[in-house]
């Protein structure tokens, strides 16, 4: 009888869901202390192992698309950045400068590290230039609209320009309109379950790095 051995990116998958998972429990732990104006005492976000299992998922999805390549760390590092803004996002209504301006930060550097290592910059200017390019329009949008829109999402729009334009100008086309969509879909579910007025507020965030990982993960099927 052959033995099955298991393919690179099915073990890296599962290497990752198992990181994923850890890194998620510090996440949940993370969210639940927040605003982290001190040891308050505060335990989880939300109750185990909601926050966990779902980390652990986003991670091992990451590893089947990026697979062992240098760009794994970076977006593993923006799954981890994306999850913990998401759950304070939908707690608090708020994306933290804390979190997003250093991973915009960390971002960088990982994905220079990335285009050091193929030797092509290309892909690193169109992140920045990504980067820039979503941060002015989300800013417009929050002229536009403040009630809609807040500066903090604009400040996520720079941090996934800069993922979403490593990927390639119809990726970040892609990963911008899906958000919006994302975001009606949720307000009509909502509003259809009651869980929110005609007047509710609902985080833009989440939708946001919904549909930049739709986008990320579509770009796997030659879309960048």
């Amino acid at each position: 009888m052959t033995a099955v051995v298991p393919s690179a990116p099915a073990v890296t998958a599962v290497v990752a869901a198992v990181l994923g998972f850890g890194v998620g429990h510090l996440l949940n732990r993370l969210a639940g202390r927040f605003p982290w104006s001190g040891d308050d005492g505060r335990g989880l976000a939300v109750r185990m192992p909601v926050v966990e299992l779902g980390t652990a998922l986003v991670f091992a999805l990451v590893a089947l698309r990026f697979e062992l390549s240098w760009e794994l760390p970076a977006f593993l590092f923006l799954a981890g950045a994306g999850v913990l803004l998401a759950v304070i996002d939908v707690r608090h209504k708020l994306l933290p400068d804390r979190v997003t301006l250093p991973s915009i930060g960390i971002g960088a550097v990982l994905l220079a590290v990335a285009a050091a290592a193929a030797g092509n910059g290309a892909p690193l200017l169109r992140a920045v230039l990504g980067a820039v390019v979503l941060y002015v329009v989300f800013v417009a949008l929050v002229l536009i609209s403040p009630r809609s829109i807040g500066m903090g999402d604009a400040k996520l729009a720079a941090l996934l320009g800069l993922y979403l334009g490593w990927l390639g100008w119809e990726v970040l086309l892609l990963g911008t309109a899906a958000g919006f969509v994302v975001q009606a879909v949720l307000a009509l579910v909502l509003l259809a379950t009651r869980r929110i007025g005609l007047r509710g507020e609902l985080p833009f965030g989440p939708a946001m790095l919904i549909g930049a990982a739709l986008a990320i993960g579509w770009s796997n099927a030659g879309l960048g």
